[in-house]
């Protein structure tokens, strides 16, 4: 129906203008006072050609107007063939911002390739005095410098969710996939937080995991890194609970103030803090949204439940390759 309106909009002249030839005629015949068969007649056979012409003029515009709408929007996609003057003129023009936009694409890749070389080794050269500190603090034991090496953590992890945020929709990825057991991964994730476990007091309900699943060692390690600082940032007493269950699924819960209802749905948000988020002021919004990102490149499935004022389970499904048989 909207392609006939568009089609009568585009035709109204050329149907306003036969309307008054035929209402020409019928004057001219009155006042000469000829027979009216004499101009029906002539009327009809012009009107049933018109009509015949009309007609075939639009199922060809029809059929026209069906190809560019299933036409591919790819480069290589080619237009339909030029059959007026107006389709000669537009496909210039196409041609035209198709170069313009080629052009665009061009510089806006080099220049994200330009970004991402440049983070990339920011964040190896920063890694460096951060790893050094850490060493240094190593060797000390007091309230300061639990401090610094706390704060240090938290910068570490900083720099690897920029440099994952960059990544995420790079042309090119680092996955690695095989068969490997989950439980070492884990266990490396937590003792990066062995300090701070230490620090809250909070007590640490470790069961070992006795399953193996295909993935990436490397990004899995910065999903639970992201997992495991939410529940400490968000537990003030208690315990965290990490544990397996069937079907290969890692699961992280906390006995800390929990998500309210209504934030549930939108913790995977990019930017969205909820209410606990905005109270704590470092919140950026973007921890939980890098994890479902990576996750669905990994092909896992990343699930939340929590009840407010008693704690939050984080759920990583990783059954979705079959372990390759040694």
């Amino acid at each position: 129906m909207r392609f006939v309106k568009l089609y009568l909009k585009e035709k109204q002249g050329a149907l306003i203008y036969f309307f008054l030839c035929a209402l020409l005629l019928f004057t001219v015949f009155s006042l000469c006072h000829l027979p009216l068969g004499a101009v029906l007649y002539p009327a009809l056979l012009c009107s049933a050609a018109g009509l015949w012409f009309l007609l075939s003029d639009f199922f060809r515009e029809k059929r026209k107007y069906r190809r560019l709408l299933d036409n591919r929007t790819d480069k290589d996609s080619a237009l339909p063939p030029v059959e007026s003057l107006a389709d000669a003129g537009y496909q210039a023009l196409i041609g035209r911002l198709q170069k313009q936009l080629d052009s665009q694409e061009t510089l806006f890749t080099s220049r994200r390739q330009d970004l991402m070389d440049y983070y990339g080794a920011w964040v190896h050269q920063i890694k460096t005095p951060i790893s050094s500190m850490q060493l240094s603090l190593q060797n000390e034991d007091s309230a300061l410098s639990r401090k610094l090496a706390s704060d240090l953590l938290s910068i570490e992890q900083y720099v690897d969710m920029a440099l994952t945020f960059l990544r995420l929709d790079s042309d090119s990825s680092d996955y690695v996939f095989r068969s490997q057991p989950i439980d070492p991964i884990l266990r490396q994730a937590v003792a990066r937080f062995s300090s701070e476990f230490i620090g809250r007091k909070l007590a640490l309900e470790y069961e070992p995991l006795q399953f193996t699943a295909v993935t990436d060692e490397k990004w899995l390690s910065f999903v639970f890194g992201q997992i495991l600082s939410n529940a400490l940032k968000y537990t003030r007493r208690g315990s965290i609970r990490i544990y397996g269950k069937a079907p290969c699924t890692v699961c992280i819960a906390d006995t800390g103030i929990g998500i309210a209802p209504e934030d549930l749905p939108r913790i995977f948000e990019k930017g969205y803090t909820g209410y606990n988020g905005r109270a704590d002021k470092r919140a950026s919004g973007l921890g939980l949204y890098l994890c479902r990102r990576v996750c669905d490149n990994l092909g896992a499935q990343l699930s939340v439940s929590s009840v407010p004022g008693e704690g939050t389970c984080v759920s990583i499904r990783l059954d979705q390759y079959e372990p390759s048989k040694e």
